[in-house]
């Protein structure tokens, strides 16, 4: 069973920044995708950024050129940099990955991390 861990969120004043964590583990694994979602109070869960095992980014319009998602491919970890925050920026954060276990696909969500943005 492969489990994700959110680390980073916190309250941050407009135009700060926050680094959100999310680390896989479990055994015998490999992640195909890592990818951030977020879901504001009363709002439907919303993609934010994605990252293949090999690299490949795709961000969603509303955070390009403010967010920055990485991975560390050898610690199963995926970082989202989030600079210039907004107060719309404000919402629980989930991590997603998939890919294969055990020879079956799986695709997981973390707990959630709470980010808000406000003076």
């Amino acid at each position: 069973q492969v489990q994700l861990v959110e680390s980073g969120g916190g309250l941050v004043q407009p135009g700060g920044s926050l680094r959100l964590s999310c680390a896989a583990s479990g055994s015998m694994f490999n992640i195909n995708v890592m990818g951030w979602y977020r879901q504001a109070p009363g709002k439907q869960r919303e993609f934010v950024a994605l990252i293949t095992n090999g690299g490949s980014t795709n961000v969603a319009n509303s955070v390009k050129g403010r967010f920055t998602i990485s991975i560390n491919s050898a610690k199963n970890t995926t970082n989202l940099q989030m600079d210039s925050l907004k107060p719309e920026d404000t919402a629980d954060y989930y991590c997603n990955a998939n890919g294969f276990s055990g020879g079956k696909w799986f695709d997981h969500w973390g707990q959630g991390t709470q980010v808000t943005v406000s003076s």
